[in-house]
């Protein structure tokens, strides 16, 4: 039984929230909510893949093991993000691993269900490609920002994605280990250090697990400068 609260924050999401409201409704009442606690295991890479989850609580991280051993983060999900959707519906195995990255809950939503939901009214298929379309359209923005911003700029990006403001100061909390940001990022742990120090210019102070922003905008400006404008300048 999924509560009202979390009907609101699985609603959120992009899977759902394109759907008609009887749709999403009845996917909802069929849901379960499981609590993982900070590492274990929510599935394998190689496991056939059955469910859609909705991160409700907490952080999730995607991964994979390369043969030399080393782990890859794909991607971290939380609230109101879901994943495993497209391999689940073409009843695939997992191409990746899932971990709670701190204590969370999940909605998880049977893949089964949906796809004979889609078979009885087809235009649910017109939403769901909107939320692909919408899910795609993330992963190139995130591969932009890889390609033409600086370690820096993405450490200010992630900050920001965590600000409870949009102006003034603010302090968040990290959700997770720096050696996981990084990772997220795209970095190495010592390259992250260095792009924190960089943000000092900017007005962050890292202390911990803590980050203190002078001033979210002034941050925001930084993260959004154009990295050709110091070529222009030079010309």
């Amino acid at each position: 039984m999924i509560h009202a609260q979390d009907r609101k924050i699985a609603l959120a999401s992009l899977l759902l929230k394109n759907l008609p409201e009887k749709a999403a409704g009845l996917l909802l009442d069929g849901a379960m909510v499981r609590e993982y606690s900070r590492g274990e295991t929510v599935f394998l890479q190689g496991e056939k893949a059955s469910l859609v989850h909705v991160v409700l609580d907490g952080w999730i991280k995607l991964y994979r093991i390369a043969p030399n051993g080393n782990e890859a983060v794909v991607s971290v999900f939380s609230r109101s993000q879901s994943f495993g959707e497209a391999v689940a519906f073409r009843q695939e195995n997992y191409p990746v691993s899932a971990e709670a990255v701190t204590d969370c809950r999940l909605a998880q939503l049977s893949a089964h269900e949906f796809v004979k939901l889609m078979k009885q009214e087809p235009e649910l298929c017109l939403s769901l490609l909107a939320s692909i379309f919408k899910h795609l359209h993330e992963l190139v923005g995130q591969v932009e920002h890889l390609k033409a911003q600086t370690g820096a700029q993405r450490a200010a990006e992630f900050l920001l994605d965590l600000c409870s403001c949009d102006n003034g100061a603010c302090v968040v909390t990290l959700p997770y280990d720096k050696v996981l940001i990084a990772g997220r990022l795209g970095m190495k742990p010592e390259s992250l250090s260095r792009a924190f120090s960089k943000l000092r210019n900017a007005g962050v102070r890292i202390k911990k697990n803590h980050a203190s922003i002078e001033d979210v905008e002034r941050l925001r400006d930084y993260a959004e400068k154009d990295r050709a404008e110091t070529w222009t300048k030079a010309l």
